[in-house]
């Protein structure tokens, strides 16, 4: 058993870096973050439905209650990677992921107001700590205030994304909402670009390593990492989930580190501001796990 945890561990963490390094690979893509995103929820979805072709067909389905939520899941997903992708091309990865790491905070902002709670007084000094180190960020890299607001907004739609799911995961398998909220983001994408009429045919065009950066970001980032995070979560802990999923961040930053080095730099202020985000974030974990225990 204490073998089986072990691994799993290790795997979670391996899982991580990957939903990190699909930053990396949007950032190498050339095409903009509609027509990326498209492409990614669109392979992704059908990557997903071979597998429940191969393996699960049972998976396939899904109870007629849950179809509208899944139809917002879908939507909200896909609004926040076009988002999350848009963010990066203008503000790189560093500067996006380290307001993403704020999300677990939205998340735990939003919760008490859907489920009609009082907001707790830990959570307004854990709070106040991440206002700090955002408000550092924004002080070090002002000229990107564009960007760090659209990575702001996929952190919230990411929030919500969760607290949807949250609900939704207690009456169907996980891999299954995913599917169908990847099929049915593809689908609103395409709608979206044929009744706007903003995209020509050349904003699909792939170029150079285009079609691996997709497949990767598609297949390996979302569809097999997605799969086996399922798989590893049997052994371990809500709790410790939530510590390992907080690091991806970190992973992403130091991953576009190694590949352009110190182009993706940023000042001492930004990763001081960064440090207290996440140190206040896990803190916030560590001090809800304890009070659950005593």
């Amino acid at each position: 058993m204490q073998d089986d945890r072990t691994k799993s561990l290790i795997t979670y963490h391996f899982i991580v870096v990957i939903f990190g390094f699909s930053s990396v690979l949007g950032a190498l893509c050339s095409l903009d973050a509609i027509p990326l995103v498209i492409y990614r929820m669109l392979l992704a979805s059908i990557g997903l439905a071979l597998y429940f072709l191969i393996f699960h067909r049972s998976y396939f389905n899904l109870d007629r209650s849950l179809w509208l939520k899944v139809f917002y899941g879908g939507v909200i997903i896909g609004i926040h990677w076009v988002t999350f992708f848009h963010a990066i091309k203008v503000a790189g990865v560093s500067l996006t992921l380290s307001m993403m790491a704020t999300g677990a905070f939205i998340t735990a902002m939003i919760e008490p107001i859907i489920n009609k709670r009082k907001v707790l007084g830990y959570e307004l000094v854990f709070g106040g700590l991440i206002a700090l180190g955002v408000g550092l960020i924004f002080q070090a890299e002002f000229e990107q205030l564009y960007g760090i607001s659209i990575a702001l907004i996929s952190a919230f739609l990411s929030a919500v994304f969760t607290i949807l799911n949250t609900k939704m995961v207690k009456q169907a398998r996980p891999i299954t909402l995913s599917f169908y909220e990847l099929l049915v983001g593809a689908l609103v994408g395409i709608l979206f670009v044929i009744l706007s009429g903003q995209y020509e045919y050349e904003a699909f065009q792939l170029h150079k390593w285009d079609l691996l950066w997709i497949l990767l970001i598609a297949w390996v980032c979302t569809s097999f990492a997605f799969n086996l995070s399922i798989k590893v979560m049997q052994h371990l802990s809500p709790f410790t989930v939530m510590l390992i999923i907080n690091l991806e961040p970190v992973y992403g930053i130091l991953l576009s580190l190694a590949v352009w080095g110190e182009e993706e730099l940023m000042s001492i202020r930004f990763y001081i501001g960064f440090i207290i985000v996440l140190g206040a974030i896990l803190l916030n974990g560590f001090y809800k796990r304890q009070k659950q225990t005593t």
